[in-house]
């Protein structure tokens, strides 16, 4: 097993149960599931999906940012959203913009969030 080390930032959400920000792990980084939180204040941004999405691809790219990675890099996510069918449209609009193609390969799923409508989490590739 390769070693792990902790990814953290104050740039990003701080965690608010017993899990890292990120770990990178040989020549991948994982990233925790990221909600919509003010890394200040720890209170959600955002009332629909589509501001809260961007706070969420914000604490995600600080997280990036703490290892030398951006968005280029990510190579998987997977998506939790509390409405699928009323938000995907919206939320895909913003995530979308925040990559180039080849798009990273996606999992969106509907999930009983807690009073956030989105949540990501990435892996990326810093083998580069």
């Amino acid at each position: 097993m390769s070693e792990k080390l902790e990814l953290r930032t104050d740039e990003g959400a701080a965690p608010v149960g017993a899990y890292s920000q990120g770990l990178v792990v040989g020549d991948f980084v994982y990233t925790s599931g990221m909600g919509p939180l003010d890394p200040v204040t720890g209170e959600v941004v955002g009332t629909d999906v589509a501001e809260q999405t961007h706070q969420v691809m914000r604490n995600l790219g600080a997280i990036l940012a703490a290892h030398g990675l951006g968005f280029d890099d990510v190579v998987k996510s997977t998506v939790h959203l509390q409405h699928l069918k009323r938000d995907f449209g919206a939320y895909n609009e913003v995530y979308k913009s925040y990559f180039t193609k080849p798009y990273p390969v996606r999992t969106t799923v509907g999930s009983d969030l807690m009073d956030i409508l989105v949540e990501i989490d990435f892996v990326a590739y810093k083998g580069r």
